[in-house]
């Protein structure tokens, strides 16, 4: 009796946050262990499905950068990256364009169906949804000290998302699952970094929440402990001082970008606890960093 007035109880202590984002967007950026691992994986559909049984609009934004290397390789390519960054070749863009809005999406797609949503796939090519331009990375020359351009192929950066096509299936009870593939004015297909475009498309559709998983408990300080709320300023301010590094640097920033351009609070989270989004969304502890304006 006792395991079940706790399971009671741990619905009870949902209940303030169900009816806080009842009919609200979510924006999540599913990528990292989370989408490696069988378990979960089907932990991640669980939670989305669970998410939009309650009245809550998941939308969901994916990566895939080592499914795409790993493809590479089986086709006689090798991954080149600049800056952190894959250099993208018109045969490299074909890899992509099939793994992200192919084989990646297509299963997201089909687990989130399999455990009662209905899941649509897109990538930003569907209904324009994600206008995009070319990526300009800019490195200082060894000669001459100034700044030189390097080219590294059909990579983009956002431009504009059309809401739309997602609110559109969010009133139809439809979960999007998006893929990071863009398209520029000229028609060229782009790759761009998922982060941004979970970003850009959580202040497009004045979501609510922003979640990245990621393989690590969240923002660390400088002796390894989880700091579970930053304001915009403080995360700003661990960057310029080194305590937020290398990977971490691109989704803080992408957190600060959605909180900018309105969305009310952004979250970064361990992919590999299984249900973390429904650790962090409805417990008054929740398990990751929180980025506040």
């Amino acid at each position: 009796m006792k395991e079940l007035i706790a399971k009671a109880e741990t619905l009870i202590e949902a209940l303030p946050y169900i009816r806080k984002f009842y009919g609200k967007t979510f924006v999540i950026k599913y990528g990292g262990a989370a989408q490696k691992e069988v378990h979960l994986k089907e932990a991640f559909a669980q939670d989305v499905v669970l998410l939009n049984y309650i009245g809550i609009n998941p939308v969901v934004v994916h990566g895939g950068g080592p499914k795409i290397s790993e493809t590479m390789k089986k086709m006689g390519k090798s991954p080149t990256f600049i800056q952190g960054q894959r250099v993208t070749d018109e045969e490299t863009i074909d890899i992509v364009e099939m793994v992200l809005g192919g084989l990646v999406n297509k299963e997201i797609v089909s687990l989130i169906n399999h455990f009662g949503g209905r899941a649509i796939g897109l990538t930003g090519k569907d209904g324009t949804l994600i206008k995009a331009k070319k990526k300009v990375i800019k490195k200082p020359s060894p000669e001459t000290g100034t700044d030189e351009i390097i080219d590294i192929g059909l990579v983009g950066d956002v431009e504009e998302i059309n809401p739309d096509v997602i609110e559109s299936l969010d009133r139809s009870g439809f979960i999007p699952v998006v893929a990071p593939v863009g398209v520029s004015e000229e028609g060229f297909t782009l790759n761009i970094n998922a982060d941004y475009v979970a970003a850009s498309v959580s202040s497009s559709v004045k979501a609510e929440k922003l979640i990245l998983l990621t393989d690590v408990p969240g923002v660390l300080d400088k002796r390894g402990n989880l700091i579970s709320t930053l304001t915009a300023k403080e995360a700003r301010s661990l960057i310029r001082k080194g305590i937020i590094e290398g990977g971490m640097i691109p989704k803080v920033e992408a957190c600060l970008q959605a909180l900018k351009e309105g969305v009310k609070k952004a979250h970064i989270i361990d992919g590999r606890v299984s249900h973390c989004l429904l650790l962090e969304i409805f417990t008054q502890e929740g398990i990751g960093t929180e980025i506040v304006q």
